[in-house]
């Protein structure tokens, strides 16, 4: 009979020979001295040293995860993790594992998510550079909390636990170095019961195998494309409002402002600013709607009210009404043109205006179709 594990502690490894002995020798030791009935799995990625044989030397259970990827040798690893309650850090010493059980006590106690945190405990002279401390994770984890509504002070800490039950609800995908921020936000839109501890970091052993740039940016375009409302509508809806506003306000006629007489050329760039926010709006509707259906994203309540409001009628409805306005616009400047015998005509700011409310009723009318398609229920 295969014997029950409490606790899976999973490293994921790429060429740490230096450092991942120390790190299972003190798991094992926090095990040993509190009755865990634990396992550690390392996730080997490749290496090329002697980790694979230090780590089973040590006493860990070692998986070779050939694809490249750190968050590739996590899912390699959790996939046969067995433990009611999963811890994961990295194998080159920066985490102290002594700090295990302030995470087991959290996820005894209820928690089903919790994540350690550097900046609330003491990092190590060494540990960070200042480029990371005090400028990549601070803009990095501010994203996150103003974007997904959290109070993590550090989402990039690569020690975190969680239950094995709230792992098969993140149901996780990424294979690079985003797993982490993919991780965070799955847990925070699964709506898991969160909690944070104070952890220790320390300088690592070995080489780092970090791109800052390059991993920045997998953190940062992981974000936006799970949160449409800061991808697509608040620059839509920024964009769309103040190029609306001077239209209408250029409508009747220049405008001093800030020392210079605005007039029919900015009228151009905000017909143009109007169309392509208009245009962004639209594929956030497409990109959300696309994104829960394939189960990236919850409803949550935008798109809720967005779906039990709108249908294909009210769409070519609304998109039918701008149309007419725009039209009955050029219609007006086609018949003063005509009563002039098709002679010299001044009305550029009102064909500009009608041009823009063409094309964007015009979007509406198709765009309702698409959303349409969308919407449409399975059997």
């Amino acid at each position: 009979m295969e014997r029950e594990i409490e606790v899976s502690v999973v490293l994921p490894c790429l060429n740490e020979a230096e450092s991942v002995g120390i790190c299972i020798d003190r798991i094992k030791e926090i095990f040993a001295k509190d009755g865990i009935d634990g396992e550690i799995i390392v996730a080997d990625n490749g290496s090329t040293d002697q980790s694979r044989e230090i780590a089973l030397f040590h006493g860990a259970q070692v998986i070779v995860e050939p694809r490249k990827g750190y968050g590739a040798a996590y899912l390699r690893g959790l996939s046969i993790a067995r433990g009611k309650y999963i811890i994961i850090g990295d194998s080159d010493n920066t985490y102290d594992f002594y700090d295990i059980p302030k995470f087991l006590e959290a996820l005894r106690s209820g928690y089903d998510f919790v994540m350690g945190s550097r900046f609330k405990g003491a990092i190590q002279k060494g540990a960070m550079s200042f480029s990371h401390r005090y400028i990549g994770n601070p803009i990095l984890s501010g994203l996150c909390r103003l974007f997904f509504h959290t109070s993590l002070s550090d989402i990039h800490c690569g020690m975190r636990a969680f239950t094995l039950s709230a792992y098969k609800k993140m149901k996780l995908m990424t294979l690079g170095m985003e797993f982490a921020t993919e991780m965070v936000v799955s847990a925070l839109t699964n709506n898991l019961k969160t909690y944070e501890v104070a952890i220790n970091y320390h300088p690592r052993a070995g080489l780092s195998k970090l791109s800052p740039l390059i991993d920045a940016w997998r953190h940062i375009r992981f974000m936006l494309l799970y949160c449409p409302v800061w991808l697509y509508f608040v620059p839509g809806i920024s964009g769309l409002f103040v190029g609306i506003s001077v239209l209408f306000l250029l409508y009747k006629g220049p405008f001093l402002f800030l020392g210079h007489l605005w007039d029919a050329h900015l009228m151009v760039f905000a017909s143009i600013l109007s169309i392509f926010s208009y245009q962004i709006l639209h594929l956030g509707v497409y990109a959300h709607t696309y994104a829960i259906r394939q189960g990236f994203l919850k409803y949550d309540a935008l798109t809720l009210f967005f779906q039990r409001h709108f249908n294909l009628e009210r769409g070519i409805f609304l998109g039918g009404i701008i149309m007419l306005l725009g039209t009955g616009i050029s219609l007006f400047i086609f018949i003063e043109w005509l009563s002039k015998n098709f002679g010299s005509l001044s009305r550029i700011r009102e064909a500009i205006l009608a041009m823009t409310l063409l094309v964007i009723g015009l979007q509406t009318i198709f765009s309702s179709f698409f959303i349409s398609l969308l919407f449409i229920e399975r059997k």
